[in-house]
């Protein structure tokens, strides 16, 4: 990949950025507090999510974003500045909804959209569900969920809103199930901020990615059969019931 090198231009914006981003953290951080507050509320998200996360980006984080994103495209061709800093970075706050099985991704999505357009937030981009597995790409793509190919082999259903304050600044939410989890907590600890040069690391990640969906096959699998077997259940029960019923008419 060609790498563009940064100019003083560049460096002294990175500088500023940063500084801009520090000055106003509380505000991001107060952001984040109000929508796990939000979420956490909700009825309709309480019977299919797990649990909720938040953060605030490190500013050390948020500098090494921005250097690699110039080395990537350039500052004109990202066409990032001091005025659209808080638009172009998404993940400045990010919250992170876990839940146990695929299949609940749906009631999700409609819950969370519902939920936050209820508190004036906006959608800018989503849903948009990373993955690499073909199975679930055309799951996703079955319920109306865009996709889009995940090279690190994990799979991760992302929005973008804007919130209401003069900064105009966005936010992005994650779904994803416990099992995505794992492997996501793992890459961090050795990828992030900057990727680990160890061939073994970067083969061992690559195979937890795939014991991560096996993993996530396997619940969904067990959720299934779970409801199969109840479902089945309740039929035979009220068939009993007619039976019954039946014997004492006669």
């Amino acid at each position: 990949m060609k790498k563009y090198p940064l100019t003083p231009e560049d460096r002294a914006f990175i500088k500023k950025a940063v500084a801009r981003y520090q000055a106003n953290l509380d505000i991001f951080i107060a952001l984040g507090q109000a929508l796990f507050t939000v979420i956490t509320q909700s009825s309709s998200l309480a019977e299919h999510m797990h649990s909720v996360k938040f953060r605030a980006k490190d500013p050390k984080h948020l500098a090494i974003k921005l250097k690699r994103k110039i080395e990537e495209r350039s500052r004109e061709k990202w066409g990032i500045n001091e005025e659209n800093l808080f638009q172009k970075v998404n993940d400045l706050v990010g919250l992170r909804i876990l839940h146990l099985h695929t299949s609940q991704i749906e009631k999700i999505d409609l819950a969370l959209r519902s939920c936050l357009a209820g508190e004036k937030y906006k959608k800018v981009e989503g849903p948009t569900a990373k993955t690499w597995d073909l199975d679930y790409k055309n799951y996703f793509q079955s319920i109306g969920i865009r996709t889009e190919e995940s090279p690190r082999q994990y799979t991760s259903v992302h929005y973008v809103f804007s919130a209401r304050n003069d900064l105009k600044l966005t936010f992005e939410i994650q779904v994803r199930t416990l099992a995505e989890e794992l492997w996501g907590e793992v890459d961090h600890q050795i990828n992030y901020p900057e990727k680990h040069k160890a061939v073994a690391c970067k083969e061992q990640i690559a195979v937890l990615a795939r014991v991560t969906s096996s993993c996530t096959r396997l619940v969904d699998s067990l959720v299934r059969s779970k409801n199969e077997y109840d479902e089945g259940s309740k039929r035979r029960k009220l068939r009993r019931k007619k039976s019954r019923s039946g014997n004492k008419n006669s």
